[in-house]
């Protein structure tokens, strides 16, 4: 019994390492999916989906959810995000499930480029290109829908000077 299954381990180990060196060597990458492959985003493919272009609107006055950014020198390197948001709770238990009010998560953009998704309210950023960016922070639903308020995305700007 434990030979086989050490030889199990030994071809999955084995088995494993040519699959990845072949993905490799045919430019498959392990970053993540593309998003403007309408594959990953329905088509009657079965598969779950997502839309960042839908917005889930909230109305205005003193309940609606808002958001604001700072992005300051990191000590040691790159930079630090801090992401302020009222009237919302970054729920990362409920990520890509049913949309609840006033909670989701937040995605992270520089240049108009997404960079990440965030569930909190800090995030360190290993490097700003030279020059000129902007980091903008927009509010997603829980279903990755833009949450707006009267039709207007919640979203932070700001424009850092990287040297």
């Amino acid at each position: 019994m434990s030979r086989s299954l050490a030889l199990f381990a030994i071809g999955l180990v084995f088995g494993g390492g040519i699959g990845f060196l072949t993905a490799a060597g045919n430019g498959v990458t392990l970053d993540g999916h593309d998003h403007s492959d309408p594959a990953h985003h329905g088509g009657g493919s079965g598969v779950a989906t997502h839309d960042h272009s839908a917005l889930v609107n909230s109305p205005s006055g003193p309940e609606a959810p808002s958001v604001e950014i700072h992005v300051t020198p990191d000590a040691m390197s790159g930079w630090n995000l801090q992401v302020e948001t009222k009237n919302f709770r970054f729920a990362p238990e409920h990520a890509s499930g049913a949309d609840q009010p006033g909670e989701g998560h937040a995605h992270v953009y520089v240049n108009g480029e997404k960079i990440t998704r965030l569930y909190g309210s800090w995030l360190h950023l290993a490097a700003l290109p030279e020059g000129e960016s902007e980091v903008k922070v927009s509010l997603s639903s829980n279903s990755h829908g833009t949450i707006a308020v009267d039709g207007v995305p919640v979203e932070a700007r700001v424009v850092v000077s990287a040297p």
